[in-house]
């Protein structure tokens, strides 16, 4: 920290900030992790980001492992996005028409990701799930889904079933004001369990309209797909006529160019049917898309049955920031990502085992999460068995050392290019201290 003083547990500033938002919203959070309650204390209120760097209300400097949840992959307020969105706003905020951007960004993701012919672009990740959701049963004419506990595919009504993430984080299996209609609809799964899925198809495989999961799930923590998993899912779906999404908002253009397609495909049975985009693609502005094959796409109103529309999909300045982000996503960026990837998990795992912390450290790419337990962690109930106030004692430890975690045992790290070595080193010389917090939270458990 370079002699820098630890910052105290309490944050007036961002205490006076939640009481004002407490009043005008539910938790004083727009997003329900953020309000801290997993782990307790006040939640920091931002007041800007520069590079790895957060700095809140109070004048505290973090180093960022949260990274706006993914898009910032450059770091904050890189000078190519910068200069590309001020170029955009000095033209016009929206328009509510077709613009040039648009298709631009539209060009560079069917570029990158090789079996998405067309894409649709939507304004966030949930948007673009429903979405692709919708298209499959227009085009199956079928209506069940298949989803996996612990992916999290969005706020979707029929999707918010063992939800993982900020569900898992409240313990809450389901959302009220989820009609069991809707809830009805989907068949839920273990997360690497094929059989499940061919017994699953075998039953009921000629009302299936796909298969949904996240490319490798984030929303549980980091817990990659087993060799082979991806392909049987291909494999299966292909057999009943149903299709298969593949969510990557989360890991798309984060795990490679062409996200977690990029690293495990292709595929001998095929790629998948849709896919899904949000975070990287957006460059930290509201921007998602799904797309796929282009015979599917064709469903798509204006020339398919399939409604879907958006007034701000598309957004000048969204598109801008989206297209400069990935043209900066280069093969040498990449690997920045995996070697500060590579010295904080190394570095992790080293003080963990020295403070004799039951742990595991799963990765997708350079997205990663440490798990409070002994094991590799497969499926959704391995990820909830874990020791959750662990995590909390040490994501405080790590906090008043000024190094900003995402605030829950379920979810991913996120580097940025912008993670320099100065950076790495503040994050690395956090470690012993916080490692020795989450043995002493175990040490609480065993007496």
């Amino acid at each position: 920290m370079g002699g820098m003083t630890a910052h105290p547990f309490d944050a007036p500033a961002s205490q006076a900030l939640l009481e004002r938002a407490l009043a005008v919203t539910p938790g004083g959070v727009n997003s329900p992790v953020r309000a801290f309650r997993a782990v307790g204390g006040t939640p920091r209120f931002m007041a800007s980001g520069t590079g790895p760097y957060l700095t809140d209300v109070d004048g505290r400097e973090y180093v960022d492992l949260v990274c706006s949840w993914g898009p910032m992959i450059l770091g904050h307020g890189h000078p190519a996005v910068v200069e590309a969105v001020s170029a955009a706003v000095s033209q016009g905020f929206s328009f509510g028409t077709p613009s040039e951007n648009e298709v631009a960004l539209g060009e560079e993701i069917v570029a990158r990701v090789e079996p998405v012919g067309q894409v649709r672009l939507v304004s966030s990740g949930t948007e673009a799930t429903m979405s692709a959701i919708r298209l499959a049963r227009g085009y199956t004419g079928r209506s069940l889904i298949v989803k996996f506990a612990g992916c999290y595919h969005g706020h979707v009504d029929s999707l918010l079933a063992q939800a993982g993430s900020g569900v898992a984080t409240f313990a809450l299996p389901d959302s009220a004001g989820v009609p069991k209609e809707m809830a009805a609809e989907t068949i839920v799964l273990p997360f690497n369990d094929l059989a499940a899925v061919e017994e699953a198809f075998a039953a009921r495989g000629s009302e299936i309209a796909a298969i949904i999961t996240e490319a490798s799930p984030g929303n549980m923590g980091v817990v990659p797909p087993a060799p082979g998993f991806t392909e049987g899912l291909r494999r299966i779906t292909a057999a009943h006529g149903a299709l298969l999404i593949s969510d990557e908002v989360m890991t798309g253009f984060r795990c490679s160019a062409a996200g977690w397609y990029g690293l495990e495909g292709p595929y001998a049975a095929g790629a998948p049917d849709l896919f899904t985009f949000g975070k990287v693609m957006g460059g930290g502005f509201p921007a998602a898309a799904f797309g796929g094959r282009a015979d599917v796409m064709a469903l798509l109103a204006p020339v398919g049955p399939v409604y879907q529309a958006g007034t701000l999909s598309g957004n000048p300045v969204a598109t801008a920031a989206g297209r400069a982000t990935l043209q900066q996503c280069t093969p040498e960026l990449y690997a920045r990502l995996d070697e500060v990837a590579d010295a904080i998990t190394g570095a992790l795992d080293t003080e963990l085992g020295r403070a004799g912390v039951p742990h595991t450290i799963q990765r997708a790419g350079s997205m990663f999460s440490v798990f409070f337990r002994d094991g590799a962690v497969g499926n959704y109930d391995q990820a909830r068995d874990q020791h959750v106030p662990a995590f909390a004692a040490f994501f405080h430890s790590m906090l008043s050392q000024g190094v900003y975690l995402p605030p829950s045992a379920f979810e991913s790290w996120f580097v940025s290019g912008a993670h320099d070595d100065a950076a790495v080193d503040r994050i690395v010389s956090a470690l012993p201290a916080a490692a020795s917090a989450a043995a002493e939270s175990f040490a609480t458990i065993d007496s």
